[in-house]
C-alpha cells in the first residue's frame, strides 16, 4: 500500500461511488454541477470508481459521451482536491484529468488518516477477485492495449455502450459478508477499510461498502470525523 505517512481525510469530505454515469441518472453531472456552483462545498471529493459507465484514456471517441462531466471535473480539480481511485468501468486516466489524483488499481489502497484512524481506500476490485480478473485487469488497462484497439475503436465502443445501457446494476449480494472477511485478511494494520464497487451501502466491523450513486442515491459524507451515507434528496 502507498503512502508512508498518510494523507488526511478532512471533515466535510465527500465520497462518490458507482455512479455509471451516463447510463443510469444524471445525479452525478447535477453534483458536479453544484459543486462548480458553489450550492454544496466540499475540501475533498473522493471519486471511488465506476464514476463513468465507460471510460478510459488514450481514446477520444469514448469521451464524446460524457464531455460534459470530464470538463466539469477539470474546471473542479483547479480549485478542489480531488481523488480519482480507477474503477473496473473508468481506467488509464491519468492523462485525461492532469491535475486529479488518479489511482490506478495497481497502486490501491492508499492509506489516509481520520480520526486518528489508519484508512485504507479503494474502489474495491483490489483483492479476492481470482487470477483470471487479475490478468484480465491487466492486459485491458493497459496503454498498449488500448492502442491497438484504436482501428477498432466505434465498433467495439459502440456495442459496449449498448450493452452497458442495458445492464442492471443494483442487486443484494449474497453472502457479502463472508466477501468483506476474506477482503480484510489482506489488512493488517489498519483500522478502516474503505470500497465501493459492490453497490451494498453496508458496514461489517471495520468495513465500510460505500452506497452506489446510481442504485442507493446515497454517497458518503464525513461527518465528526465518521463516515456516514446521506441521502442525494438531503444533499440537493
Amino acid at each position: 500500500m502507498r503512502n508512508e505517512e498518510p494523507n488526511k481525510i478532512k471533515e466535510g469530505a465527500l465520497f462518490i461511488a458507482d455512479s455509471h454515469y451516463p447510463h443510469h441518472g444524471d445525479d452525478f453531472l447535477i453534483l458536479l454541477q453544484k459543486l462548480s456552483s458553489g450550492e454544496i462545498t466540499t475540501p475533498q471529493l473522493f471519486l471511488m470508481g465506476d464514476n463513468f459507465d465507460l471510460l478510459f484514456g488514450y481514446n477520444d471517441y469514448i469521451q464524446t459521451f460524457s464531455k460534459d462531466a470530464i470538463d466539469l471535473l477539470n474546471r473542479l480539480s483547479q480549485k478542489m482536491e480531488i481523488h480519482y481511485f480507477e474503477g473496473n468501468h473508468d481506467f488509464c486516466l491519468k492523462e485525461l484529468f492532469p491535475d486529479i489524483r488518479v489511482y490506478s488499481r495497481g497502486e490501491q489502497p492508499i492509506v489516509f488518516n481520520m480520526n486518528k484512524k489508519r484508512v485504507a481506500v479503494s474502489h474495491g476490485d483490489k483483492y479476492a477477485t481470482g487470477a483470471g480478473y487479475d490478468l484480465y485487469c491487466r492486459i485491458l488497462r493497459n496503454k498498449t492495449t488500448l492502442t491497438l484497439l484504436k482501428p477498432l475503436e466505434k465498433q467495439i465502443i459502440d456495442h459496449r455502450m449498448k450493452k452497458l445501457s442495458q445492464k442492471k446494476i443494483c442487486h443484494h449480494f449474497q453472502g457479502f459478508e463472508k466477501r468483506v472477511s476474506v477482503i480484510l485478511s489482506y489488512y493488517t494494520d489498519i483500522d478502516l477499510v474503505i470500497e465501493g464497487h459492490f453497490h451494498q451501502a453496508k458496514r461489517f466491523d471495520k468495513y465500510i461498502s460505500l452506497p452506489s450513486l446510481a442504485c442507493q442515491r446515497e454517497i458518503g459524507m464525513v461527518i465528526d470525523g465518521e463516515i456516514i451515507f446521506v441521502s442525494l434528496d438531503t444533499l440537493l
